[in-house]
């Protein structure tokens, strides 16, 4: 399964908010098409219910025009069940908020931002951040691609 180029209903819109998804801890950042560039947000680490709460808090801050979302597959391009669970997501967010939801291939962020916060990978985590900052600097790796897809 791939994704979509950006369809043409982003143009005009220019603040973003972008969500790693996670079944223990979303990572979140923020970001415009002006700058191109993405800020990393708390980590939200609730779920269910509590994880809809404190995403429509970040969305009442921000005001995005749009939401981002990441969407994992394997170095092949297969899905997995997390592939499944981050498209779920992305439906809810734009069920519950009704604003419009780009999917963006996150292929690698995850270990990219390890990489950039100095981890020395998944089981020595002995770099600057924490397993939350890898969530929100993930999001904003995701955003930024996504901003560098648009016109």
């Amino acid at each position: 399964m791939s994704l979509a180029a950006t369809p043409p209903v982003a143009v005009g819109l220019q603040t973003f908010l972008a969500f790693d998804f996670g079944l223990k801890r979303t990572g979140v950042a923020s970001g415009n098409r002006l700058t191109r560039t993405a800020t990393p947000q708390a980590t939200v680490a609730a779920a269910g219910d509590a994880k809809f709460d404190a995403i429509d808090r970040r969305i009442q801050e921000w005001q995005p025009d749009a939401l981002v979302v990441g969407v994992p597959f394997h170095p092949d391009g297969a899905s997995h069940d997390n592939t499944a669970r981050a498209l779920r997501f992305a439906r809810q967010l734009r069920g519950r908020f009704g604003l419009p939801v780009f999917e963006v291939d996150e292929r690698y962020s995850t270990t990219e931002a390890l990489s950039l916060q100095g981890f020395q990978g998944p089981k020595g985590r002995q770099g600057r951040g924490s397993p939350a900052d890898a969530d929100a600097a993930s999001a904003c790796i995701i955003l930024e691609q996504f901003l560098r897809s648009l016109p």
